[in-house]
C-alpha cells in the first residue's frame, strides 16, 4: 500500500455540511438558466446530446480504466480518477463552451441531463468501473458504499436545489431574470470559497501529497477533452457540437466528487486530492483551450 493510500481528510460534521449546502446554492444558481426548451431539444433533437452524454458516461470513464491500467497509480488516486470520471458535467462547461464559440444550446441540454442523470449513473458507472480493477476492487468492498444510500445523497445534493431553480424560473420568471446574473457571480464565488475550505481543512495534506496526483490529474484531463471532441467527431457532428460535447466530457463536477468522497469513502487521500486538484486545473485547461478555440475561425476549424 502506497503511503498516499493511508491518508484520511478530515472535515467535522459542520465543515461537510456547510460544504454541502454551498454546492445546492451552486446548483440553485445552475438550475435559474435552465428553460424547459433545454430539455425538449433533447426530444426534439436527441442524437448530439446522446452522443454527448455516451462521451460522458460511457466512453469516458472506459478511457479512465485503461489510463489507470496503463500508469497504475496508487489504489486511492485511482479511485479518485474513476469517480471523477463519473460525475456529471461541471457548472462551468456552458460558460467555456460559449467562450470557445461552440454550440451553447447543446451544451446545456448535455450538463442538464447529465446531472439529473447522475443520480442513478454516478453510483453505477463508480461500482461497474471500480470493480473491475483489483486495488479499487478492494477499496469498494471495505467500505461498502450502498448504492441506494449515494444516489439519495446525489438526490438532495444535486436534485432538489435544481427542482427549485427550475421552478423559480417557470414560476416567478422576473424574479430569476433579476437574481441570475448575481446568482452566477455567487456561484462562482462560492465554488472557489468551496475549495479553499476543502484545501484549508487538510492544506499539510494536499501540500505533501498534491506532487504526486499532478501529472495524472493533467493527463487524465487532456484525454477527457480529447475523448468528448473526437466522439464527437467519430458520430459526424459539426465542429461547433464538437466543442460543445469536448466541455461536456471534459469539465466534471469535482465538487460532487469530494463531498462523495469525504461521506462514503472517509476522506480518502489519493481520491480526494484527485478530486481537489482536478477542480482546479480543468478551470486552467479549460479556459486556456476555450480562449485558443475562441480566436480560431469556426470556418476554418476543420480540424478542431
Amino acid at each position: 500500500m502506497s503511503e498516499i493510500d493511508a491518508v484520511r481528510l478530515n472535515f467535522s460534521p459542520t465543515t461537510l455540511h456547510i460544504l454541502n449546502a454551498i454546492l445546492g446554492i451552486v446548483m440553485f444558481g445552475v438550475a435559474l438558466d435552465l428553460r424547459g426548451e433545454d430539455f425538449r431539444r433533447v426530444i426534439e433533437r436527441p442524437r448530439p446530446v446522446l452522443i454527448g452524454l455516451a462521451g460522458h458516461y460511457l466512453v469516458f470513464p472506459a478511457v479512465t480504466f485503461l489510463l489507470v491500467l496503463a500508469i497504475k497509480p496508487p489504489p486511492s488516486v485511482a479511485l479518485g480518477m474513476m469517480l471523477v470520471a463519473s460525475c456529471p458535467a461541471g457548472n462551468i462547461s456552458n460558460f467555456l463552451v460559449h467562450l470557445a464559440r461552440g454550440n451553447t444550446a447543446l451544451s446545456v441540454s448535455i450538463s442538464s441531463t447529465s446531472t439529473v442523470l447522475s443520480v442513478i449513473a454516478t453510483p453505477v458507472v463508480l461500482r461497474f468501473w471500480g470493480s473491475q480493477y483489483a486495488p479499487t476492487r478492494a477499496i469498494l468492498r471495505a467500505v461498502a458504499v450502498d448504492p441506494v444510500e449515494m444516489f439519495v445523497t446525489i438526490f438532495l445534493l444535486l436534485g432538489l436545489p435544481l427542482a427549485a431553480g427550475m421552478l423559480v424560473q417557470r414560476r416567478w420568471p422576473a424574479l430569476a431574470d433579476r437574481v441570475r446574473t448575481p446568482m452566477k457571480r455567487l456561484s462562482i464565488a462560492i465554488f472557489a470559497a468551496f475549495l479553499v475550505l476543502a484545501l484549508a481543512a487538510n492544506w499539510q495534506y494536499f501540500v505533501k501529497y498534491v506532487g504526486r496526483v499532478v501529472a495524472a490529474v493533467v493527463l487524465h484531463n487532456a484525454l477527457a477533452l480529447t475523448t468528448g471532441y473526437w466522439t464527437a467527431a467519430a458520430f459526424g457532428l459539426p465542429v461547433r457540437d464538437r466543442r460543445a460535447v469536448s466541455f461536456e466530457v471534459g469539465i466534471q463536477n469535482s465538487g460532487l466528487g469530494l463531498i462523495l468522497i469525504f461521506t462514503f469513502f472517509n476522506g480518502l487521500g489519493g481520491a480526494a486530492i484527485v478530486a481537489a486538484w482536478w477542480g482546479i486545473w480543468h478551470v486552467v485547461a479549460g479556459l486556456s483551450l476555450a480562449t485558443f478555440w475562441s480566436r480560431r475561425p469556426l470556418a476554418d476549424a476543420r480540424a478542431a
